[in-house]
């Protein structure tokens, strides 16, 4: 399998590719800084150094030729403004749904965020937390509405840097919890080798479920 992960430098991106290329997948990493590319092949992947934020449709989509599935990975980051949610964990996502329609990849998994299909997130909270959330609703929206695509979106709780467990709770709603970014990165493998995930949304935190097992239920009658 050839999968392209966008915001391919991120610590989920990071342990997703391992995993990936550990079992013989091919993996393509988009990243904004060149400085990055060394880690990026230290986990398997080849490096695109390409700007989400400063590009277009048909330069992402000569990236994604021959690609099986696109993971979206990326966002703005710790420290950034509310424009730069908007730009990045919004405009970037659907750029990538828009490019992987023009190069025939129909499968997308999304890496999305607990309440991001609140309609009105508290108005009352921290702004720029609350333009995070409309910014990856938008996004969510937008990808599920494509009919071309077969898209996951996962929306991990609290994320950690404790070792993965390979044990995990998910559903439409789990409540609040935390996971570690490692078994997120299972997760997303997982998905992508189950395509019947394709159009199901769904909250993953830390529990007792092994990953397959918790996928798998996802579908199951």
């Amino acid at each position: 399998m050839r999968v392209v992960i966008a915001g391919g430098h991120g610590k989920i991106a990071l342990a997703t590719e391992r995993l990936l290329t550990d079992r013989g997948d091919s993996v393509a990493a988009i990243i904004r800084n060149p400085d990055h590319a060394d880690d990026v092949r230290a986990a398997g992947a080849d490096p695109i150094v390409l700007d989400l934020e400063d590009t277009d449709v048909e330069a992402v989509a000569a990236h994604l030729s021959g690609a099986d599935a696109v993971i979206f990975a990326a966002g703005a980051g710790p420290g950034s403004g509310a424009a730069r949610k908007l730009t990045v964990d919004r405009d970037a996502a659907i750029l990538l749904a828009d490019a992987a329609e023009a190069a025939g990849v129909h499968r997308y998994a999304m890496i999305s965020a607990m309440a991001a299909d609140v309609a009105a997130p508290d108005a009352a909270g921290d702004p720029v937390f609350v333009a995070y959330l409309r910014a990856k609703g938008a996004a969510d929206d937008e990808v599920r509405s494509r009919s071309a695509l077969h898209t996951t979106i996962v929306r991990p709780g609290l994320l950690t840097d404790e070792p993965g467990t390979g044990r995990v709770q998910i559903a439409a709603r789990t409540g609040r919890g935390a996971i570690p970014r490692a078994d997120v990165a299972a997760v997303l493998v997982a998905v992508l080798d189950s395509p019947e995930t394709a159009q199901h949304t769904f909250e993953v935190i830390a529990g007792a479920d092994r990953v397959g097992d918790a996928v798998a239920a996802l579908t199951r009658d």
